[in-house]
């Protein structure tokens, strides 16, 4: 497989989704949606902790020392969650989705193309997976966490399509444009940052990833969106302290 793989794929369940939403409408039951979305909580869990089990490569302990990987995590966590929450970017995040929403929803009913389109879009590209995946495979480290985004968003968009029409389908623009970028972002990274540096950056998005899985799971609305300045955090503590231990 090649790098963007991830995002091709949730274009096309985007677009299947959009497309089966509008011919057969929404039949499916609450009870069948709930027992997918555990499903796909539970996987979440299972890729989120071998993501973060990285934090033990050979490659970061041998650069910070064997005791600092685990530090080096906490640290961006922290760092990173209260940065992020005093820039208070989940709130900020949820109200652009809720002021595009507003903006340009047509309240006569006229028509639902654009309310489809921007509700889609919303959903399906202001979210942590959509950052933590396409940098994944960007970075050469597999498009798994963007599979599972995949199939998530194509349960999405059946459902949106069904009721708000091809606007759906139209928002599958918006993810190829969206994660495709970060995909390019990642990929620059992953041949700018040494190993060491890729290595905590990937575990401390594999413990972030935990947080969505809580949330498709329903335990607790981690506000995952807040911690990921965590991402930018935990490269630079592997920087400083090479930099101290040389």
């Amino acid at each position: 497989m090649f790098i963007g793989i991830g995002t091709v794929v949730n274009v096309g369940t985007v677009l299947a989704g959009s497309v089966l939403g509008v011919l057969v409408g929404h039949r499916l039951s609450h009870r069948t949606r709930d027992l997918v979305t555990d499903a796909l909580g539970l996987v979440t869990l299972l890729i989120a902790i071998s993501s973060a089990l990285t934090v033990g490569d050979e490659a970061l302990s041998t650069a910070v020392g064997d005791s600092a990987p685990v530090l080096i995590v906490l640290g961006a966590m922290l760092i990173g969650g209260i940065a992020g929450s005093l820039l208070r970017i989940e709130q900020r995040l949820e109200g652009f989705g809720a002021w595009l929403q507003h903006r340009f929803s047509r309240g006569d009913g006229e028509s639902t193309f654009v309310e489809g389109f921007v509700s889609a879009s919303m959903v399906f590209c202001v979210g942590p997976l959509t950052f933590l995946g396409a940098l994944s495979d960007g970075l050469g480290r597999g498009a798994d966490q963007l599979f599972l985004k995949s199939v998530l968003d194509g349960f999405a968009s059946i459902a949106f399509a069904a009721s708000l029409g091809w606007g759906v389908a139209a928002s599958a623009l918006v993810v190829l444009v969206v994660q495709g970028l970060m995909t390019a972002v990642g990929f620059v990274l992953g041949d700018v940052l040494p190993e060491a540096h890729v290595t905590a950056l990937g575990a401390t998005g594999g413990l972030l990833l935990v947080g969505v899985g809580l949330r498709l799971l329903k335990i607790k609305q981690v506000a995952v969106a807040d911690l990921l300045p965590a991402l930018i955090v935990a490269p630079l503590l592997v920087q400083l302290l090479i930099v101290i231990r040389s």
